[in-house]
């Protein structure tokens, strides 16, 4: 979400469910000081970017005779020459070697499925019944999510869902995954006019498709990549994934200089699709959607210039060690031996206390230096979020529904179309996953977005939103 502007509303008192929990009650003070060790961190370049402008300006207020005078000093006193000599380089190398390498985000795309794959909720539910899998009761229970979902009537599935009947294989898995990946993909090598062999690094998460060879390795055969290119495939991670993998390909970009990292985040729907009458499990059905992103990173300077963000802070927050946490999202065989993904009752619970650590982790981090101090009243105070904010995730839901760890993008790209984001303003994106996992990036608008010059899947539609989207859309 973009930086609220001055004049955006902000919820009224009345709306309790939506207000954040009390922090100053409720998170525990290591948390800040995670934060703050955060800062100290990666920020010793700050500390010393002040000691060289102060050195240079004093420096400036140097006359002619005044350089005259010191080196005639100098000349006869060659220990201090030396110490400051030192002094100097010692400093210079310090700065150089602690000052983190920025990493810009050139471009990104978002995969549109064809035509033939959308599903309409009342399609979904004629598919479900034909399927003569799912007992009354439970079809019942589906319609009912349904209409309490968000989701509108242009969602897609893949062909193996929508067959009648189903036919769920190895085979169509892959073709899904191949549709998604390659789609994104060859849209962004278009809009950046980058060449396969240029990519040093690539990252493929899917958390629940995870074939060999790898998703990674079918990206590598598929557009030839170099052979040293130093690939990574992320399974079981859940809807968090994706921003996992942007902190992993900055990690990497700061030890791999002049390189560019492909991110591709996905979900594969047709071997994850439950035909068991396990309620818990049928949500995942319900909500979950065909769907992908391709993100191009960069730490060359030359690519500064035509970027769109650069990476200011990620934080991840894993709260796994809790038995609750760890087992509110589970894939799991049901009484049958039909496979699942069980949602647990104490999901938003457990969601909400990953949300705390996480954001009052990332205070220290995004919070003006004037409201260090006084960091839990600020993030209580500030993280109301608007109708404004929530726009580009409730559009993002209802027409393209969840694309689990690609959602983000799609809730950017939203954003973009509508010409929202302006040079200097910071997006917050942030993900719950599995495991239990918060995970948070924030990145900064290098330049405004021209919407008329975007290509991606909301252009051709964006003067249609936002829509009203009721809390029940009766099938």
């Amino acid at each position: 979400m973009t930086e609220p502007k001055p004049n955006t509303p902000l919820i009224p008192p009345t709306s309790p469910s939506r207000n954040l929990p009390d922090f100053k009650k409720s998170v525990k003070l290591k948390y800040v000081k995670l934060g703050y060790h955060y800062l100290i961190t990666h920020g010793m370049f700050l500390f010393l970017s002040p000691l060289v402008v102060i050195v240079a300006a004093q420096l400036s207020t140097f006359s002619f005779q005044d350089l005259y005078d010191l080196w005639e000093h100098l000349q006869y006193n060659l220990i201090s020459v030396i110490i400051c000599s030192t002094l100097l380089v010692f400093l210079l190398t310090l700065y150089f070697l602690t000052r983190p390498r920025p990493v810009y985000l050139v471009d990104f795309s978002c995969y549109k499925p064809e035509e033939s794959r959308k599903c309409t909720k009342r399609i979904f539910m004629d598919q479900s019944r034909m399927t003569g899998t799912f007992t009354e009761e439970n079809l019942q229970f589906q319609k009912k999510i349904l209409e309490r979902s968000g989701l509108g009537d242009s969602t897609y599935l893949p062909e193996a869902v929508l067959n009648i009947p189903p036919n769920p294989s190895m085979k169509e898995a892959r073709k899904e995954a191949e549709a998604v990946m390659f789609g994104a993909i060859d849209e962004l090598f278009a809009k950046t006019s980058v060449k396969p062999k240029d990519i040093g690094i690539l990252i493929v998460n899917c958390s629940l498709f995870n074939p060999t060879p790898s998703l990674s390795a079918m990206v590598i055969n598929h557009y030839k990549l170099r052979g040293n290119i130093i690939s990574y495939n992320l399974g079981g991670m859940g809807c968090s994934a994706g921003l996992i993998s942007i902190d992993l390909a900055n990690n990497l970009l700061q030890v791999h200089p002049n390189s560019y990292a492909l991110v591709i985040s996905m979900e594969n729907i047709t071997l994850n699709w439950y035909f068991g009458n396990d309620r818990s499990k049928l949500v995942s059905n319900c909500l979950f959607r065909m769907g992908g992103a391709a993100i191009l990173l960069s730490n060359r300077f030359s690519d500064r210039r035509r970027s769109k963000y650069r990476l200011v802070h990620t934080v991840r927050t894993h709260k796994g060690a809790d038995d609750n946490c760890f087992a509110c999202v589970t894939q799991e065989e049901d009484s049958e031996g039909k496979v699942g993904v069980t949602l647990s009752k104490n999901l938003m619970a457990v969601a909400g206390d990953a949300l705390k650590t996480n954001i009052t982790t990332l205070g220290p981090l995004v919070l003006p230096m004037s409201e260090q101090l006084a960091v839990l009243d600020e993030l209580e105070k500030n993280l109301q979020l608007s109708d404004w904010h929530m726009e580009p995730s409730r559009m993002t839901l209802y027409r393209f529904g969840n694309t689990s760890s690609s959602s983000l993008w799609y809730e950017l790209a939203y954003s973009e179309a509508k010409g929202r984001i302006k040079k200097g303003d910071r997006t917050w994106q942030i993900a719950f996953g599995s495991g239990f996992k918060c995970n948070s990036a924030v990145w900064k608008a290098l330049r405004s977005i021209n919407s008329a010059k975007e290509k991606n899947p909301w252009m051709d539609e964006i003067h249609h939103f936002p829509v009203d989207v009721p809390k029940v859309s009766t099938i």
